[in-house]
């Protein structure tokens, strides 16, 4: 549905870099559209969501606004666009993208030190708790749990203003 509003236009493509010229109707993906930040700030409109094991925006969206076509709208409330980056993976994936990223037996080997308040700091302070590689990564994994979704009952408003952007 998302991009199904966008113009179209006719772009001419050297397809196999040969010189022979197709003309071929492509989708406009350079229109930019966003949701109005007072929308995305008001904090009545919207419920918190933790993503589960397997959620991908599609399932959230059929879940929440009963289609998975309206998971473009659960992407631009949350400004995340990439479902695989920008989503938590599972323990295996977590496990597996650790050991690649820092090595294997430098799971658990010191990332940093914090403090009691949760601050960075050196390893000579007085308060330094190490923080382990893994666990850094599991901090940011968690981190991308919870979203915001667009309360079902302003589903209508969001889709009246986004076919008036268009």
């Amino acid at each position: 549905m998302y991009f199904q509003k966008f113009n179209n236009f006719i772009y001419d493509f050297d397809v196999d870099g040969n010189g022979e010229r197709t003309l071929t109707l492509v989708t406009d993906i350079t229109k930019n559209v966003r949701l109005r930040n007072e929308i995305l700030s008001n904090i009545t409109l919207y419920d918190e969501y933790d993503i589960r094991y397997g959620d991908t925006p599609e399932i959230i969206a059929e879940k929440v606004y009963g289609s998975a076509e309206y998971h473009w709208v659960v992407m631009l409330c949350n400004l995340r666009y990439d479902w695989i980056n920008d989503y938590p993976m599972a323990q295996p994936e977590l496990d597996r993208y650790v050991t690649q990223k820092y090595g294997s037996g430098n799971e658990y080997a010191t990332h940093h030190y914090i403090d009691s308040n949760g601050f960075e700091v050196d390893s000579d302070n007085a308060e330094a708790t190490s923080v382990s590689n893994y666990s850094y990564e599991d901090s940011q994994n968690e981190s991308k749990r919870r979203i915001k979704l667009i309360s079902s009952k302003f589903l209508q408003n969001i889709l009246k203003s986004f076919e008036e952007i268009m």
